[in-house]
């Protein structure tokens, strides 16, 4: 349950400072939130896929530690990922 190539390159792209700026925390959370949300669409057809479940657990875990860390050092970058990827609701 990865994402493509094509599609990470897509992300480093829009979100990064270069094409090859894949460890910004911009780029890090999208990824995280791109394999979320395909995680998501997986559990409607599969819902007795707890392992799949405990995965999705620990990125949800590690894209919130990340945008804490950014609320912390720049509100305004915390605030501009938030609306890019509509992560709240």
């Amino acid at each position: 349950m990865s994402i493509t190539k094509e599609k990470k390159q897509e992300l480093i792209k829009k979100f990064g400072k270069n094409d090859s700026d894949s460890g910004t925390v911009e780029v890090q959370v999208a990824i995280l939130t791109e394999r979320i949300n395909q995680l998501t669409g997986h559990f409607e057809a599969h819902k007795k896929d707890h392992a799949s479940r405990r995965g999705l657990l620990m990125l949800v875990g590690k894209r919130r530690r990340l945008l804490n860390y950014v609320a912390k050092k720049d509100i305004a970058r915390y605030r501009a990922i938030i609306k890019e990827l509509n992560i709240r609701k």
